[in-house]
């Protein structure tokens, strides 16, 4: 059943008795305001051409038209050109009845879509660990990823590791001056971590160098073009690019240690790519592709050998695909990447989850494939987002001051584990299921924490502030699901019993329990936009809207103890619905939900 399909054909119903006229036009609703009665809100402007009327005539002659002829609504008023429904019990109790049974009424069959969507996350580069940042691209992409499939899209999850340049080339350089041939298993590290601080050590020395050089009389612009590091990283870099062996060896084993860090980070967040491409792979397609825009005059080449686009007749910049010295830059490797993409998959949709540091980036890469008159260009979206800061400020990888992921998923999961200690919240577990409850609400809190914040805005996160058991926050919610199925489990009726319960369609509803029903109902159509909006936050504030309203039903309204049996089923139900919603909900942001707690 499909509440406000019904109202729609109801009120054209109404419009032509009312006004002699079928009306084609469209009908549009609102969420009622909560200061008025009422749940659904039609509004009567676009009304007003058929009716001749002003709104709150209009409002009040189709709600008295729906009140006298329907079993829609119980009661109407009008405020302006607002018409608020208060919808009657019969028709929440028939919609509920219609969900009880259909355990995912809200997500579509995988793949019946027929569309190939690749979410491209999080393609770090090979110099350092994942770091925050990262986990806010990672848990935006997976998250996407959920609720892509949920509508019934195909979707290829891809990673491209940045494992060459200039970046690489300084932990690189910085091991060969100071490493004294370290290793991971030396220095009992993450290989990630290991390389890493030798980016941190190559900046740091960089730094002292560039203050030396001026402290003898140098300009900032002078002291780098003498840098004698800053020239070791370019001989580097073109060493590499021109296969020389003993480079190449290093940069084999040091990113071979960093592909076995990510591995063991991407294990504990349970993630895998489908498909990886590597920049060192597609460095040289992308290199013959500016070529071959070269000769049909797409690129134009400057004096010193370096190669460019001009854009700026699109409102944009002179930008720079190929350095002097002969090598790729970000935009070479990533226009060859989307070439590969597009032969490997012929996807209909491909999604770049980066930060908004990186707007500028793809608005020229898009441009530049439209140029190069590639059809796939149009089917490009670079899904943006802030920047994650702590309450000590921004993060810099250079300076070292970045938080790293694995720390801080240990210190989330030990701050569960203290929390939930103290409230008390383990007692009846054992060992292996107190420890896996730690995990769950460590690694939710910190998705949740981010996942609610819409992706286009900077945030602040507050490892404290996210496991309140009491907030908008993933604890919340697991917390209230684990007390659902306490509340179940006393019932003593399994699931199929519950839903092989008929539905009472004379029960006189309480309002909080409309209200859940009422947010039952909108579960479809917030997944449907954050589809279409490519925003797990709208997914993330519904849940806890649900979680929310349960837990105000749950302390106004006794369930177990109701007061007849057939108000104590229906409530039993309703209970075991919220927790299936909360579960599929939670699931789409890969977040896991407790059964005990």
């Amino acid at each position: 059943m499909d509440i406000l399909k019904e109202f729609t054909e109801a009120i054209k119903k109404a419009l032509s008795a009312l006004y002699t006229t079928n009306y084609t036009g469209e009908i549009s609703f609102q969420k009622t305001r909560k200061e008025f009665e009422g749940e659904i809100t039609l509004v009567t402007f676009p009304l007003l051409k058929t009716s001749g009327k002003s709104p709150e005539i209009t409002g009040t002659d189709i709600g008295t038209y729906l009140q006298q002829n329907t079993n829609l609504i119980k009661g109407f008023n009008v405020v302006k050109g607002f018409l608020n429904l208060s919808v009657a019990d019969n028709v929440w109790l028939m919609y509920f009845s219609d969900i009880l049974t259909k355990d995912a009424y809200a997500i579509e069959n995988a793949n019946s879509s027929g569309q190939s969507v690749m979410i491209e996350y999080p393609s770090p580069n090979t110099n350092k660990p994942l770091h925050l940042g990262h986990l806010r691209n990672i848990f935006l992409g997976s998250a996407l990823a959920e609720i892509l499939k949920a509508c019934g899209h195909k979707v290829i999850h891809a990673c491209l590791y940045n494992d060459r340049g200039t970046n690489i080339s300084k932990s690189m350089l910085a091991w060969q001056l100071y490493g004294n041939g370290a290793t991971p298993e030396k220095m009992g590290k993450k290989g990630d971590k290991l390389v890493g601080d030798f980016y941190v050590q190559y900046s740091n020395s960089y730094k002292n160098e560039i203050t030396e050089l001026k402290q003898k009389g140098l300009t900032e612009e002078e002291a780098e073009k003498q840098s004698l590091l800053a020239k070791q990283v370019n001989n580097l870099t073109v060493a590499w690019e021109n296969n020389d062996a003993e480079v190449r060896n290093l940069w084999k084993t040091m990113n071979s240690w960093v592909y076995k860090g990510f591995e063991t980070t991407y294990n504990t967040l349970g993630i895998k790519p489908d498909k990886s491409y590597y920049e060192s792979d597609v460095y040289n397609l992308g290199k013959q592709t500016v070529l071959e825009g070269l000769e049909k005059g797409i690129f134009y080449q400057k004096e010193d050998s370096s190669v460019w686009i001009d854009l700026t007749a699109d409102g944009l910049d002179h930008k720079l695909v190929l350095r002097s010295n002969g090598t790729s830059v970000y935009i070479t490797q990533d226009i060859a990447t989307a070439n590969e993409k597009d032969r490997d998959f012929k996807l209909d949709k491909s999604i770049y989850v980066v930060g908004n540091e990186q707007d500028y980036h793809f608005k020229v890469l898009f441009l530049i494939l439209k140029k190069l008159g590639r059809k796939y260009a149009d089917n490009l979206y670079h899904l943006s987002y802030g920047m994650v800061e702590l309450p000590t400020g921004k993060m810099k990888s250079r300076e070292g001051t970045v938080v790293d992921a694995d720390d801080l998923i240990e210190g989330m999961i030990e701050t569960a584990k203290e929390t939930t200690t103290e409230l008390g919240k383990t007692e009846g577990l054992t060992a292996p299921e107190a420890n896996n409850l730690f995990k769950m609400l460590g690694l939710g809190a910190l998705r949740y924490f981010i996942l609610k914040v819409d992706p286009k805005k900077k945030m602040l996160f507050d490892p404290a502030e996210s496991i309140d058991f009491n907030g908008h926050t993933g604890p919340f919610i697991q917390y209230t699901h684990a007390r659902i199925q306490s509340v179940l489990r006393k019932s003593k009726l399994l699931a199929d019993e519950i839903k092989a319960h008929t539905v009472p369609t004379d029960y006189a509803l309480h309002q909080k329990e409309i209200d859940l029903i009422y947010a039952l109902s909108d579960f479809k159509t917030v997944i449907k936009e954050a589809e279409s909006a490519y925003n797990p936050a709208l997914v993330a504030n519904y849940i806890y809207e649900i979680a929310k309203s349960y837990n105000q039903f749950y302390h106004e309204l006794s369930v177990l103890n109701a007061d007849n049996e057939a108000q104590r089923l229906f409530r039993i139900q309703l209970s075991y619905k919220c927790a299936l919603v909360i579960k599929q909900a939670m699931q789409l942001l890969c977040v896991e939900v407790p059964d005990r707690m």
